[in-house]
């Protein structure tokens, strides 16, 4: 029941723009391997790929190929996301709403935070992963000064986390800097913020009119900073594309941004189709005509890398 997670011997495919594996993944393993109740199995073979770096992040982009990013909160997931071939998991605030039934990102703990980055990382490691994890630093975690954001940095980055993401613009700009002089790689948020939702008066779309110059000025200053990836949720997507010509260094990442972006990233269970609620009008269910979570994932990897995903004229503003 539980080896579906060891890794097929040749890895090359499923790095080809999320080619599902040559079997299926429930077949992948000895019986002798075989362990009760979903536990991972022991390490496959060592991966016949490069782990995910800042600099293969960067030759992806100079190359022109799309960055693909998942949420994954756990284990089992992690290591599928990476058998499907996706470069980057974000162990998300998001949890907050998808795992614990909260209504917004506010309530997560960093302990919750540090929990669930030691799993995904223990997933990822034990089935040989190359995935680039990055931990979410939760609401109440680094607002206080730089020196607590360390703090709590260290703590995620001590669980498996490459990277650590925080929200914001303006006063986040020395916290970042404070951070990537520390040897602490930074992924920054721009556009809709989560964890301040309340404050921007709902789920709405961020950037628009003079509130573009805004944005803009932010997102050159944490590239600045030395930010090394920017997520841009809800933003018009001829701004992202704006931005993304005008931050080499810093690789934007698109939710709801349009394709234009140097990458995609998507909840798991929205794009798994297993959300509580309705669907965002950035997200598509690749759970449809696939028949299982590996080939769903895969399929996700594909339509970003080829360009089908997302399109704008459904999935943007």
């Amino acid at each position: 029941m539980c080896g579906w997670l060891t890794r097929p011997a040749n890895l090359s495919e499923q790095r080809t723009w999320g080619a599902a594996p040559s079997k299926p993944l429930s077949t992948m393993t000895a019986a002798s391997n075989a362990t009760p109740y979903g536990t991972l199995p022991p390490a496959s073979p060592v991966a016949d790929r490069k782990p995910i770096s800042l600099p293969r992040l960067n030759e992806l982009r100079l190359r022109g190929e799309k960055i693909t990013m998942l949420t994954a909160y756990d284990a089992t997931f992690a290591a599928v996301a990476d058998a499907a071939g996706v470069e980057c998991i974000l162990v998300g605030d998001s949890l907050g709403m998808v795992c614990q039934g909260l209504p917004s990102t506010v309530g997560v703990s960093l302990e919750t935070m540090r929990y669930h980055t030691e799993s995904v990382a223990r997933g990822v490691q034990r089935v040989q992963g190359t995935a680039w994890i990055i931990g979410d630093l939760p609401f109440g975690a680094y607002q206080e000064s730089p020196e607590q954001a360390l703090r709590s940095a260290t703590v995620l980055m001590q669980a498996g986390a490459h990277m650590v993401k925080l929200e914001g613009g303006g006063w986040t700009t020395e916290t970042v800097r404070f951070l990537v002089e520390r040897g602490i790689p930074v992924c920054a948020h721009l556009g809709l913020t989560p964890q301040t939702v309340h404050a921007l008066g709902g789920y709405r779309v961020q950037g628009r009119g003079d509130a573009a110059a805004k944005l803009r000025q932010e997102a050159l200053a944490l590239q600045d900073a030395g930010a090394a990836m920017l997520v841009l949720e809800m933003v018009p997507a001829s701004l992202s594309a704006e931005l993304t010509e005008a931050l080499p260094r810093c690789h934007t990442i698109g939710i709801g941004a349009g394709k234009d972006t140097a990458g995609q990233v998507l909840v798991m269970h929205d794009m798994l189709g297993i959300n509580l609620g309705k669907n965002p009008k950035f997200v598509r269910n690749f759970m449809t005509g696939q028949d299982s979570v590996l080939s769903a994932m895969s399929a996700y990897v594909h339509a970003v890398k080829s360009g089908s995903f997302p399109d704008n004229s459904l999935h943007a503003w």
